[in-house]
């Protein structure tokens, strides 16, 4: 009997070809619960090292309560070593000194919320791959489809379908013309259950627009 494509319920979704599961690679959404994190199906994280705490690794600033969410969409592909800053990481900046004297009273350690509040929330789309120790910083959104290269520092919003890398993070190059993209987002194959995604495979892989 043939194997289903994919298995959204599988923690390590990568089986070995001894039958071991490998467990570097993770569903993100069967390793995380965190009030502050959502994450869609088949979303995966790879780690080199060994992973305690997958929330704690991947965006590390962002507490239970925060002020901020962490959204990750569907099929979203995120290499070792990215990090998501997320807003709780910064300090004040709206006074003579940066220095977080709040942080350090537990009366007054949530003084800074509202501040944190307004870099909002960091989204990241569908179908999104975020290359080796890339860095996403406080509220920036990744639209669907797009592309963060290997150790690019991102600081600002990256549209559908983007190539970014470098720092500051710039664009490098859309993957394809305008019409192409449009089509896509209105196809939003990522929303199709598996079995549908199974039969249209090839069309995804060979970018075969018309066998849709």
């Amino acid at each position: 009997m043939s194997r289903p494509l994919l298995d959204a319920s599988a923690r390590h979704p990568i089986t070995l070809p001894n039958g071991d599961p490998h467990r570097g690679t993770a569903h993100l959404n069967r390793v995380i619960d965190h009030p502050n994190i959502e994450i869609g199906d088949y979303s995966y994280y790879s780690d080199f090292d060994p992973v305690d705490d997958y929330a704690a690794r991947i965006a590390p600033y962002l507490y239970p309560g925060a002020p901020e969410r962490l959204l990750i969409g569907k099929f979203a592909q995120i290499a070792h070593g990215a990090r998501f800053i997320t807003s709780s990481a910064n300090h004040p900046m709206g006074g003579f000194s940066t220095y977080p004297f709040a942080v350090f009273n537990p009366d007054t350690m949530t003084a800074y919320a509202d501040e944190v509040a307004a870099h909002g929330d960091t989204t990241v789309g569908h179908d999104v791959w975020i290359g080796y120790k890339a860095m996403i910083l406080p509220g920036v959104a990744i639209g669907h489809g797009a592309i963060i290269g290997a150790g690019a520092v991102v600081g600002g919003d990256v549209p559908p379908y983007a190539i970014v890398g470098g720092n500051p993070a710039r664009l490098i190059r859309m993957r394809f013309d305008a019409e192409t993209i449009a089509a896509l987002l209105a196809i939003a194959w990522w929303d199709w259950d598996i079995e549908r995604i199974a039969r249209n495979r090839n069309a995804i892989e060979n970018a075969d627009l018309a066998a849709f």
